[in-house]
């Protein structure tokens, strides 16, 4: 399989692949309007994980400076919160245009630093900006209410006020999108921000910062704290805990999600999380196979498995089985390249690190030795120490860890069921449920199982569901409220009962 997969392409040079965009590329923290060394002058490294190279050095914060970002971020909300949503709405307009004026430099930092191929850096920056111009223009649609009230002399107001300070803590595997799907909404509300992004991706954030300032966002608006893993907990805790941070915004893991929780429960601030998944790919017999298998080939593979809402298991069920899975392992084999996501072909770039490469490792050796047979892949590429083939595997069952467990990488494993009860059954037995796919030709069938699918999105014979316009989030340990859409901007807003008497 790794032979296919490595198909001659247009290779990139080392120094293509390492070199930044000097216009955007900034290493120290950004606060209060201005960049920022620590106080100790720490820093850490970023890496590149398709070659293990060291891009740059960048400012290691800890909880001193993540307090000086909160207290910024204080100051600034006071004045911020009484600009116009006009006004608001224009700067993030600006801001919006700005990226996608340097939509190409800002991508090729996502493929330096994530490593995701160019096309899909390229694609995660349209829809990054997509949430700024939504929230500009939802910004201006944030209305109250007037309530009828059975009493002559009084008239029941209803307005809708920010929340104040928001502590954004985003992960690697979307460095861009995941910022402005939160940042995005906080500021249409009047909220002020500070962004801790993840340690393997912070200059995407501090980019977006660079841009944030020639839009002509406040001092003090748009903070960014980056911080290496070691300090991560002390900086979150601070995040968490700051009595002047009125809300919190994660999308991680949900073991950090609760620690999260915890944190914030002694000072009840306003929490919205997006954790784990463990999506479910369900393909009935009635479906349109060569359908099903080219939407499961998106769903699964993009970004090398490393997105929340990636196909975790693949159920389908025996009429159909076989026929689905040699039409999935040959599209695997024409479509999917693997190398450096600067190369002009590939389409499967790196794991974040070798950490997530051993976890797909121990998935797949798990399965074989329990009797899963494998298909297509199966092993670490050649290309570097960060790469695993795509892999598909069959005769899978629901005891094996990597149907038990969210893998986040590129294992397609296909578990055979014989009745739409199973099926329901086997996708409904995780304790999270974010997104779910199933496949489909029969209409009351699809109203069945849409209905009664427990996860917070389902995906009916497609593949790809994320949209700016649509709600996102997840049900149980997946997570609370939601992001993007109508409904993201109310996750930022207090709701007040005004009594007006005496008329």
């Amino acid at each position: 399989m790794s032979g296919i997969l490595r198909l001659p392409c247009r290779m990139a040079s080392t120094s293509c692949a390492s070199s930044l965009p000097a216009s955007l590329l900034r290493s120290a923290a950004y606060v209060g309007g201005s960049w920022l060394q620590s106080s100790d002058s720490t820093t850490f490294p970023v890496f590149d994980p398709a070659t293990g190279k060291e891009l740059v050095r960048v400012t290691d914060c800890g909880p001193r400076e993540c307090r000086e970002a909160v207290t910024a971020a204080a100051k600034a909300f006071q004045s911020w919160r009484d600009v116009s949503s006009k006004e608001r709405s224009i700067l993030l307009r600006k801001w919006y245009d700005l990226m996608i004026q340097n939509k190409d430099e800002l991508a090729r930092i996502i493929t330096a630093e994530n490593g995701k191929p160019t096309k899909e850096a390229l694609g995660e920056i349209v829809y990054a900006a997509g949430f700024l111009e939504w929230f500009a223009e939802e910004a201006r649609r944030i209305y109250g209410d007037v309530i009828s009230v059975p009493m002559k002399d009084r008239r029941a107001l209803v307005l809708k006020q920010p929340v104040g300070v928001a502590s954004i803590i985003t992960p690697w595997n979307f460095p861009s999108a995941m910022i402005t799907r939160k940042v995005g909404a906080a500021l249409a509300a009047g909220c002020t921000v500070v962004v801790k992004p993840a340690e393997d991706t912070p200059l995407s954030a501090l980019a977006l910062a660079e841009l944030a300032h020639q839009a002509g966002i406040p001092a003090g608006v748009y903070n960014v704290v980056p911080c290496s893993r070691e300090k991560a907990p002390a900086v979150g805790e601070v995040l968490c805990t700051d009595p002047s941070v009125g809300k919190i915004s994660f999308t991680g893991s949900t073991a950090t999600g609760k620690i999260l929780l915890r944190y914030a429960a002694d000072s009840v601030k306003r929490v919205s999380m997006e954790l784990g998944g463990h999506a479910p790919f369900i393909v009935f017999d009635s479906a349109d196979v060569d359908k099903a298998a080219a939407g499961a080939l998106a769903s699964k593979f993009r970004n090398s498995g490393q997105t929340c809402v990636c196909t975790n298991r693949f159920l389908v069920q025996k009429g159909i089985h076989d026929s689905f899975v040699k039409k999935l392992s040959l599209l695997m084999a024409k479509e999917l390249r693997v190398g450096n996501g600067f190369d002009d072909c590939v389409t499967q770039g790196p794991l974040i690190n070798e950490r997530a490469v051993d976890k797909v490792e121990h998935h797949v050796k798990d399965a074989v030795s329990q009797g899963a047979q494998i298909v297509a892949g199966g092993k670490r590429s050649d290309v570097g120490k960060n790469f695993y083939e795509p892999t598909l595997i069959s005769n899978v069952t629901t005891q094996m860890l990597c149907a038990r467990e969210e893998t986040f990488g590129p294992l397609a494993p296909v578990i055979k069921f014989d009745t739409e009860e199973e099926a329901i059954a086997i996708a409904n037995s995780a304790n999270v449920g974010l997104a779910g796919y199933f496949y489909s030709q029969d209409p009351a069938q699809i109203w069945r199982v849409a209905e009664r699918l427990e996860v917070g999105m389902v995906g009916v014979n497609e593949g790809l569901l994320s949209s700016v316009e649509c709600p996102f989030g997840g049900v149980k340990q997946s997570g609370l409220g939601r992001e993007g859409s109508k409904y993201g901007v109310d996750e930022y807003l207090e709701v007040k009962y005004v009594c007006f008497g005496g008329l």
